[in-house]
Protein backbone atom coordinates (compact mmCIF):
# COMPACT_ATOMS: atom_id res chain seq x y z
CA UNK A 1 0.00 0.00 0.00
CA UNK A 2 1.33 3.23 -0.86
CA UNK A 3 2.13 5.10 2.63
CA UNK A 4 3.41 8.37 0.70
CA UNK A 5 2.22 11.69 2.21
CA UNK A 6 -0.70 13.40 0.33
CA UNK A 7 0.19 16.05 -2.28
CA UNK A 8 0.87 19.50 -0.70
CA UNK A 9 1.81 17.94 2.81
CA UNK A 10 5.24 18.22 2.39
CA UNK A 11 4.78 21.88 1.27
CA UNK A 12 3.31 23.44 4.39
CA UNK A 13 5.90 25.95 6.12
CA UNK A 14 6.76 25.53 9.38
CA UNK A 15 5.35 28.23 12.23
CA UNK A 16 7.91 30.30 13.34
CA UNK A 17 7.84 31.02 16.75
CA UNK A 18 6.36 33.79 18.49
CA UNK A 19 8.60 36.35 19.82
CA UNK A 20 8.67 36.25 23.31
CA UNK A 21 10.73 39.06 24.75
CA UNK A 22 9.86 42.36 22.82
CA UNK A 23 12.64 44.71 24.23
CA UNK A 24 15.20 42.47 22.87
CA UNK A 25 13.73 42.65 19.60
CA UNK A 26 13.37 46.77 19.82
CA UNK A 27 16.80 46.85 21.41
CA UNK A 28 18.15 45.42 18.48
CA UNK A 29 16.77 47.74 15.47
CA UNK A 30 19.04 50.19 14.34
CA UNK A 31 18.35 53.71 16.76
CA UNK A 32 17.13 56.24 14.77
CA UNK A 33 16.40 59.48 16.91
CA UNK A 34 12.67 60.87 16.08
CA UNK A 35 11.84 65.03 16.55
CA UNK A 36 9.29 67.01 15.59
CA UNK A 37 9.15 69.91 13.79
CA UNK A 38 6.23 72.85 13.31
CA UNK A 39 5.22 74.48 10.49
CA UNK A 40 4.16 78.06 11.59
CA UNK A 41 2.07 79.82 8.86
CA UNK A 42 0.84 83.57 9.43
CA UNK A 43 -0.98 86.05 7.84
CA UNK A 44 -0.12 89.53 8.01
CA UNK A 45 -0.69 92.54 6.19
CA UNK A 46 -2.01 90.60 3.33
CA UNK A 47 1.21 88.33 2.73
CA UNK A 48 1.82 84.68 3.71
CA UNK A 49 4.67 84.18 6.52
CA UNK A 50 6.00 81.52 8.45
CA UNK A 51 8.16 81.26 11.86
CA UNK A 52 11.30 80.77 11.94
CA UNK A 53 14.85 80.68 14.19
CA UNK A 54 18.53 81.06 13.50
CA UNK A 55 20.30 77.23 13.24
CA UNK A 56 22.25 76.74 16.23
CA UNK A 57 24.47 74.71 14.39
CA UNK A 58 27.95 75.51 13.19
CA UNK A 59 27.59 74.02 9.98
CA UNK A 60 24.80 75.93 9.47
CA UNK A 61 25.71 79.24 10.86
CA UNK A 62 23.80 81.86 9.85
CA UNK A 63 20.79 79.54 8.32
CA UNK A 64 17.49 79.58 9.48
CA UNK A 65 15.36 76.65 10.34
CA UNK A 66 12.04 75.53 11.98
CA UNK A 67 11.11 75.19 15.35
CA UNK A 68 12.13 71.63 16.18
CA UNK A 69 13.70 69.42 18.64
CA UNK A 70 13.54 65.71 19.62
CA UNK A 71 10.81 63.47 20.84
CA UNK A 72 11.32 62.24 24.34
CA UNK A 73 10.91 58.62 25.14
CA UNK A 74 8.40 59.01 27.35
CA UNK A 75 5.87 61.44 25.02
CA UNK A 76 3.45 61.41 22.24
CA UNK A 77 4.20 62.91 19.30
CA UNK A 78 1.75 65.25 19.63
CA UNK A 79 3.17 66.55 23.00
CA UNK A 80 6.37 66.94 21.45
CA UNK A 81 4.96 69.42 19.13
CA UNK A 82 3.18 71.25 21.37
CA UNK A 83 5.80 71.32 23.80
CA UNK A 84 8.21 72.63 21.15
CA UNK A 85 5.76 75.73 20.61
CA UNK A 86 4.84 76.47 23.79
CA UNK A 87 9.25 76.52 24.63
CA UNK A 88 10.27 78.37 22.16
CA UNK A 89 7.65 80.91 21.44
CA UNK A 90 5.51 81.10 24.65
CA UNK A 91 2.25 80.84 22.57
CA UNK A 92 -0.11 78.39 23.94
CA UNK A 93 -3.72 78.72 21.99
CA UNK A 94 -2.42 77.64 19.16
CA UNK A 95 -3.71 74.18 17.20
CA UNK A 96 -1.53 71.88 15.20
CA UNK A 97 -1.83 69.47 12.55
CA UNK A 98 0.35 66.24 11.57
CA UNK A 99 1.11 66.78 8.35
CA UNK A 100 4.14 64.45 7.09
CA UNK A 101 7.10 62.90 8.52
CA UNK A 102 10.45 62.93 6.24
CA UNK A 103 13.35 60.69 7.03
CA UNK A 104 15.86 60.95 4.15
CA UNK A 105 19.01 59.22 5.44
CA UNK A 106 20.81 62.14 4.60
CA UNK A 107 18.78 65.10 5.64
CA UNK A 108 20.76 65.70 8.93
CA UNK A 109 24.56 66.00 9.14
CA UNK A 110 25.03 64.66 12.03
CA UNK A 111 23.22 60.98 11.03
CA UNK A 112 19.77 59.64 10.44
CA UNK A 113 16.82 61.73 11.77
CA UNK A 114 13.32 61.21 11.39
CA UNK A 115 11.04 64.52 11.61
CA UNK A 116 7.77 64.77 11.84
CA UNK A 117 6.68 67.84 10.73
CA UNK A 118 3.33 69.80 12.16
CA UNK A 119 1.35 72.58 10.75
CA UNK A 120 -0.62 75.60 12.02
CA UNK A 121 -2.05 78.75 10.25
CA UNK A 122 -2.58 81.41 12.53
CA UNK A 123 -3.25 85.38 12.62
CA UNK A 124 0.15 87.23 13.96
CA UNK A 125 -1.52 90.25 15.12
CA UNK A 126 -3.92 87.98 17.35
CA UNK A 127 -0.76 85.62 18.53
CA UNK A 128 1.92 87.41 19.86
CA UNK A 129 5.64 86.08 20.52
CA UNK A 130 6.34 86.07 24.52
CA UNK A 131 10.44 84.09 23.51
CA UNK A 132 12.52 85.97 20.85
CA UNK A 133 15.52 83.95 21.43
CA UNK A 134 17.53 83.10 17.95
CA UNK A 135 16.33 85.72 16.36
CA UNK A 136 12.65 84.20 16.16
CA UNK A 137 10.54 86.23 14.06
CA UNK A 138 8.22 86.42 10.61
CA UNK A 139 9.79 85.48 7.41
CA UNK A 140 7.77 86.21 3.57
CA UNK A 141 7.09 82.40 2.42
CA UNK A 142 7.80 83.97 -0.50
CA UNK A 143 11.28 85.25 -0.13
CA UNK A 144 13.13 82.00 1.71
CA UNK A 145 15.75 80.36 0.19
CA UNK A 146 18.45 78.05 1.43
CA UNK A 147 17.81 76.90 4.93
CA UNK A 148 19.06 74.68 7.63
CA UNK A 149 18.46 70.66 6.76
CA UNK A 150 15.70 70.21 4.79
CA UNK A 151 13.68 72.42 6.18
CA UNK A 152 13.03 74.30 3.35
CA UNK A 153 11.55 71.09 1.08
CA UNK A 154 9.30 70.63 4.50
CA UNK A 155 7.98 73.88 4.43
CA UNK A 156 7.20 73.54 0.73
CA UNK A 157 5.35 70.44 1.30
CA UNK A 158 3.56 71.78 3.94
CA UNK A 159 2.67 75.10 2.26
CA UNK A 160 0.98 72.58 -0.54
CA UNK A 161 -0.84 71.07 2.38
CA UNK A 162 -2.06 74.02 3.55
CA UNK A 163 -3.33 75.69 0.12
CA UNK A 164 -5.55 72.32 -0.37
CA UNK A 165 -6.73 72.87 3.26
CA UNK A 166 -7.97 76.20 2.75
CA UNK A 167 -10.27 75.24 0.04
CA UNK A 168 -11.65 72.26 1.72
CA UNK A 169 -12.07 73.90 4.95
CA UNK A 170 -12.91 77.16 6.32
CA UNK A 171 -9.96 77.74 8.28
CA UNK A 172 -9.22 80.90 6.68
CA UNK A 173 -11.97 82.65 8.23
CA UNK A 174 -10.20 82.31 11.43
CA UNK A 175 -7.53 84.60 10.02
CA UNK A 176 -10.12 87.39 9.46
CA UNK A 177 -11.74 90.24 11.93
CA UNK A 178 -14.88 89.11 12.56
CA UNK A 179 -16.18 91.54 10.50
CA UNK A 180 -15.12 91.87 6.82
CA UNK A 181 -14.81 92.86 3.71
CA UNK A 182 -15.19 90.63 0.34
CA UNK A 183 -11.33 92.50 -1.08
CA UNK A 184 -10.36 91.31 2.57
CA UNK A 185 -11.40 87.64 1.90
CA UNK A 186 -10.12 87.59 -1.39
CA UNK A 187 -6.39 88.97 -0.54
CA UNK A 188 -6.63 86.13 1.93
CA UNK A 189 -7.23 83.37 -0.47
CA UNK A 190 -4.89 84.87 -3.15
CA UNK A 191 -1.98 85.35 -0.51
CA UNK A 192 -2.17 81.62 0.86
CA UNK A 193 -2.63 80.39 -2.90
CA UNK A 194 -0.30 82.89 -4.79
CA UNK A 195 -2.59 83.50 -7.14
CA UNK A 196 -4.87 86.07 -8.89
CA UNK A 197 -8.51 85.16 -8.91
CA UNK A 198 -11.12 86.60 -10.97
CA UNK A 199 -12.73 89.23 -8.82
CA UNK A 200 -16.78 88.20 -9.74
CA UNK A 201 -15.92 84.23 -10.05
CA UNK A 202 -14.95 84.49 -6.63
CA UNK A 203 -17.64 86.47 -5.05
CA UNK A 204 -20.07 84.20 -6.88
CA UNK A 205 -18.28 81.19 -5.60
CA UNK A 206 -18.18 82.08 -1.80
CA UNK A 207 -22.15 84.00 -2.21
CA UNK A 208 -23.57 80.34 -3.80
CA UNK A 209 -22.23 78.58 -0.81
CA UNK A 210 -24.91 80.86 1.33
CA UNK A 211 -21.95 81.24 4.71
CA UNK A 212 -21.70 84.72 4.57
CA UNK A 213 -23.68 87.15 6.33
CA UNK A 214 -24.63 90.25 4.96
CA UNK A 215 -24.42 92.70 8.77
CA UNK A 216 -25.52 95.90 6.34
CA UNK A 217 -22.10 97.58 7.61
CA UNK A 218 -19.37 99.50 5.11
CA UNK A 219 -15.71 99.55 5.52
CA UNK A 220 -14.39 103.07 7.08
CA UNK A 221 -11.62 104.95 6.62
CA UNK A 222 -9.95 103.35 4.07
CA UNK A 223 -7.89 104.54 1.17
CA UNK A 224 -10.99 102.97 -1.31
CA UNK A 225 -14.39 102.90 -1.58
CA UNK A 226 -15.81 101.35 0.92
CA UNK A 227 -16.80 97.80 0.63
CA UNK A 228 -19.59 95.58 2.87
CA UNK A 229 -19.03 94.03 5.62
CA UNK A 230 -19.28 90.41 6.54
CA UNK A 231 -19.40 87.74 8.75
CA UNK A 232 -19.20 84.16 8.33
CA UNK A 233 -21.97 82.22 9.69
CA UNK A 234 -19.76 79.01 11.59
CA UNK A 235 -22.61 77.81 12.95
CA UNK A 236 -25.10 77.14 9.58
CA UNK A 237 -20.96 75.74 9.11
CA UNK A 238 -21.44 73.47 11.15
CA UNK A 239 -24.56 72.37 10.26
CA UNK A 240 -24.21 71.42 6.59
CA UNK A 241 -19.99 70.94 6.70
CA UNK A 242 -20.82 67.00 5.80
CA UNK A 243 -22.60 68.69 2.36
CA UNK A 244 -19.80 70.65 1.44
CA UNK A 245 -17.36 69.41 -0.77
CA UNK A 246 -14.65 73.21 -0.02
CA UNK A 247 -14.11 75.48 -2.82
CA UNK A 248 -13.01 74.78 -5.82
CA UNK A 249 -10.66 77.73 -7.70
Amino acid sequence: MDKSPSPGVLDMPQEAPLIQDPKSLVDSYPVVPITVDCVIFGFDENELKVLLIRSDLEVFEGKWSLLGDVVHDTEELDEAAYRVLRQRTGMEDVFLEQVKTFGSPNRHPGGRVVTVAYCSLLNVLHHQLKILDNELHWHAVNQLCDMAFDHKDIIDECYSWLQKRIQEHPLAFNLLPEKFSLRQLQNLYEAILGVSLDRRNFRKKFFSMDFLIDIEEYEEDVPHRPGKLYKFNFEKYEQNKRKWFGIDF
